[in-house]
C-alpha cells in the first residue's frame, strides 16, 4: 500500500540492475531508489480458523496457519491494531482482555507458547498487573510493541474511571487515536450505548479526517490514490461532502465500497479489507 513495487523492484535487482536505473512501475515518474513518504502505520493481522480442522496444534510456529488476513492502516501502531483487531477477530472491540482464560497457568502457557489466542494473552497479562519486562521474558517480544499495547491498556483503565457524562473533548480525542471504537469506550464508560457515545463525540467535534498514503514523499503529485480514516489529524488530505446525504447522480461521481469482514482463503477478491474505526 506504498505505491512501492517490491516484488518487480526486488526480482531486477536479481538480473543485475541497480535502484536507480529501475523504473517504478507505479508511480510512472520516479526510480526505484525513490522512497515513499512513511507517515503511517500498516499493521497486518491474521484470521485464525483452527477451531475448524479436528487435531490441528493451536501452537504457532514456522509453519503457515492462517486462513487470511487483514490489513488496517493509521497514524500510529495502537491505532492501526486496535482496528486490524476489530476486523480479524469478529467479537472482538481492541485489545482488551477476555474471559476465554481459566487461570493463570492458561494464561502463562500462552504466553510462553504462542497460539492463536496470544494476543488475547498479552490482554489478560496486562488487566492482571503484569508488567511489560516480565512479559518480555515470557514471549520475547520486542518491548516496543510491549509498551505500546500497556500504553492501550492504561488508557482503557482511565476511560474506566469516567462515565459519559465527565468525559472530556480531549480524552475522547485521545481514545480515539489510540483507535478506540466507540463500543470499545461505552463498555469502558461503564456500559453507555454506543450509539450515544457516538453522538457526544461528534458534539464534542471528536471526528475523522481522510488522509492519503503520499507515494512520492511529497516531491511530486501523488497518483494513487490509498487513503484511510484517521483521528490523528486536522484536515482531511482529499475533500469530503459532509451533507450526509449519499447521492449516485452527484456531480462529484462517488463510489463506495461495502466490506463485511476479512479476507479469507477461498473467498472472492485478491485483497483483504481494511480496519474500521
Amino acid at each position: 500500500a506504498t505505491g512501492y513495487p517490491l516484488a518487480y523492484v526486488a526480482a531486477r535487482l536479481a538480473m543485475g540492475e541497480n535502484l536507480p536505473s529501475v523504473r517504478n512501475s507505479v508511480t510512472k515518474t520516479t526510480t526505484a531508489c525513490f522512497e515513499p513518504s512513511m507517515d503511517y502505520c500498516v499493521v497486518k493481522f491474521p484470521r485464525w480458523d483452527l477451531n475448524k480442522f479436528k487435531g490441528v496444534s493451536a501452537g504457532l510456529g514456522s509453519a503457515m496457519k492462517s486462513v487470511g488476513e487483514v490489513m488496517s492502516i493509521g497514524r500510529n501502531f495502537q491505532e492501526a491494531m486496535q482496528k486490524a483487531i476489530r476486523m480479524a477477530a469478529p467479537g472482538m472491540l481492541g485489545f482488551q482482555p477476555l474471559t476465554t482464560f481459566e487461570s493463570d497457568e492458561a494464561i502463562n502457557a500462552v504466553l510462553s507458547n504462542a497460539t492463536d489466542q496470544r494476543v488475547d494473552a498479552l490482554a489478560a497479562a496486562f488487566e492482571r498487573g503484569d508488567s511489560v519486562a516480565s512479559i518480555e521474558a515470557a514471549t520475547k517480544i520486542n518491548p516496543w510493541f510491549l509498551c505500546k499495547l500497556h500504553t492501550i491498556h492504561l488508557l482503557r483503565k482511565h476511560l474506566q474511571k469516567r462515565t459519559l457524562q465527565t468525559i472530556t473533548a480531549e480524552e475522547m480525542l485521545l481514545a480515539k487515536q489510540q483507535g478506540f471504537s466507540d463500543k470499545q469506550i461505552a463498555i469502558a464508560l461503564g456500559g453507555a450505548d454506543d450509539v450515544a457515545v457516538r453522538r457526544h463525540r461528534k458534539e464534542l467535534g471528536v471526528l475523522p479526517v481522510v488522509k492519503q498514503i503520499d507515494t512520492l514523499a511529497a516531491e511530486f503529485p501523488a497518483q494513487t490514490n490509498y487513503l484511510y480514516m484517521t483521528y490523528n489529524g486536522t484536515m482531511s488530505d482529499q475533500p469530503v461532502r459532509k451533507s450526509g446525504v449519499f447521492r449516485l447522480n452527484h456531480e462529484a461521481p462517488s463510489t463506495m465500497v461495502l466490506g463485511c469482514g476479512a479476507y479469507r482463503i477461498g473467498s472472492p477478491g485478491g485483497v483483504g479489507l481494511w480496519g474500521r474505526s
